[in-house]
């Protein structure tokens, strides 16, 4: 029997990231998602915004690039770029959003083979890069996501809960 083309890398962890995130804020309300710790802080809300937006005019847009250009050239993400558009998003529908993106991102994924992490593109700061590589990146931009938004979380919702036993922790939302 055949053995299936192992698929592209980093695809389970990029399928994971929306469970876990619902995970992390099953228990904040609209006004805990739009605490922020500082006024130059992300809130969840617009963590939530950021991944929703790069998920499709970064990601994505990359992705399709890769696969229909011979070595495309991509400009830097610069996330504060898009401050204005994060500012007031409500974080049900960016994380909604995201949800759907990246459910559709990870079917299309699935659908190509290994080989395709081989494709070449030139990154205006990092140079030439691969298809694989993009997805390590990829998974790295939600992992940070990840804990940034634990960390608020945490700060949010459990730090003053805990009494003196919070006291022993040095959070940095």
């Amino acid at each position: 029997m055949p053995q299936p083309e192992p698929q592209l890398d980093c695809l389970n962890q990029l399928e994971a990231t929306p469970s876990i995130l619902r995970g992390l804020m099953c228990q904040l309300s609209d006004e805990d998602a739009r605490w922020k710790p500082a006024p130059d802080r992300f809130s969840v809300a617009e963590i939530l915004e950021h991944l929703s937006h790069s998920e499709g005019h970064c990601y994505r847009a990359r992705l399709d690039r890769f696969l229909s250009e011979d070595l495309p050239e991509f400009e830097p993400d610069d996330a504060s770029m898009y401050y204005d558009l994060y500012r007031d998003a409500d974080p049900e529908d960016s994380f909604d959003h995201f949800e759907d993106q990246r459910e559709s991102n990870i079917e299309f994924l699935r659908t190509l083979p290994r080989s395709a992490g081989d494709r070449r593109a030139r990154h205006q700061e990092a140079g030439e890069i691969t298809l694989t590589q993009m997805l390590h990146e990829w998974a790295m931009h939600d992992l940070g996501h990840i804990r940034q938004i634990a960390e608020l979380v945490r700060a949010r919702k459990h730090l003053a809960a805990s009494g003196p036993l919070g006291s022993s922790y040095h959070l940095n939302p």
